[in-house]
């Protein structure tokens, strides 16, 4: 594990009561994300994404398992120190402006609003607000009310509002979820630039490819636990450079794996597949009486050995 980690989960557990039916989100999910990383989650709806943002947050209480983030053990926090977590150590961009602006404040009130309930002076409130909305592109807006600016305009000052008390994450969901391409791909901008100058740890939960294709590091939940990554670095080939992106399918900690979807719909895989192992790799089979491995006698001479015992 990095020493550099800002956010860990270990075998993280998360079951909503409903009546008499209990629904297991999370159930066993194992994250590490570095200090100043940028990463997207996905995953289909109802994979557990959302609940992760809002556990990692400290917006939902985790069932079992282990998460920190900066330092912070979420397990351990009492009511208070929950909400001083909330207010200085994370930011957080929310898709409905509803959720990020109150829409009787200006960008700049907007932006103070969080500096206000840490207690800081009007004067440095008001010099650090217009510095955010000048690092966002707003500048000449300070004084509009959310209703007056774009949809791409208010997730900028949702941006600046969020790192308003200096996080050392931010925590989106869906920030670019109402927006056109083009202003979507500005807010991806000035979030890529606050991750790539400030330093800041930014983990976006998103159903969008071009957000996701942007960040380091793109994690897929499959119900409820990661099951790949796709990893992003610059290469050159001597003409130029260019992202190079790798997928990887994560094993937990209890070696654990999910197979991609469409590898396992390609082989028609079900419940149990036959493993063989390489000095260099693990081969994996279907489990069917046609099924094909390097030496078919491994597999008799297991169930030869049984019957042995058995007399």
């Amino acid at each position: 594990m990095s020493d550099a980690a800002v956010i860990i989960c270990d075998n993280l557990v998360k079951i909503y009561k409903q009546a008499d039916l209990e629904v297991i989100a999370l159930q066993g999910l194992d994250l590490v994300v570095d200090s100043g990383e940028f990463v997207a989650i996905m995953g289909a709806s109802g994979s557990g994404k959302s609940t992760l943002l809002g556990v990692l947050g400290g917006l939902v209480s985790p069932t079992a398992g282990a998460v920190s983030v900066g330092g912070y053990d979420l397990l351990q926090l009492s009511v208070r120190d929950r909400t001083r977590y909330r207010r200085s150590e994370v930011g957080f961009v929310w898709q409905q402006t509803a959720q990020n602006l109150v829409p009787y404040l200006s960008a700049r009130e907007n932006v103070e609003l969080p500096m206000r309930f840490a207690g800081r002076s009007r004067r440095e409130r008001r010099l650090a607000a217009l510095g955010l909305l000048d690092q966002v592109g707003l500048s000449g807006r300070s004084t509009h009310r959310p209703a007056q600016l774009s949809g791409g305009e208010q997730q900028r000052v949702a941006i600046a509002t969020a790192l308003a008390n200096g996080p050392k994450v931010v925590f989106a969901d869906e920030p670019t979820g109402e927006l056109d391409t083009d202003t979507a791909a500005e807010v991806v901008d000035v979030l890529r630039t606050v991750n790539r100058e400030d330093g800041v740890t930014i983990v976006v939960v998103t159903h969008d490819s071009e957000l996701a294709g942007g960040t380091d590091r793109t994690v897929l939940i499959r119900d409820g636990r990661t099951s790949t990554e796709v990893l992003r670095r610059m290469s050159n080939d001597g003409t130029g450079e260019s992202v190079v992106a790798e997928e990887f399918a994560v094993l937990d900690r209890a070696g654990r794996l999910q197979l991609p979807t469409e590898y396992v719909d390609a082989l028609d895989l079900q419940q149990r597949v036959r493993l063989t192992l390489d000095p260099d790799r693990i081969n994996v089979w279907p489990d069917r009486p046609n099924g094909k491995a390097e030496d078919p006698d491994v597999w008799a001479r297991p169930a030869e050995s049984e019957g042995a015992d058995d007399d």
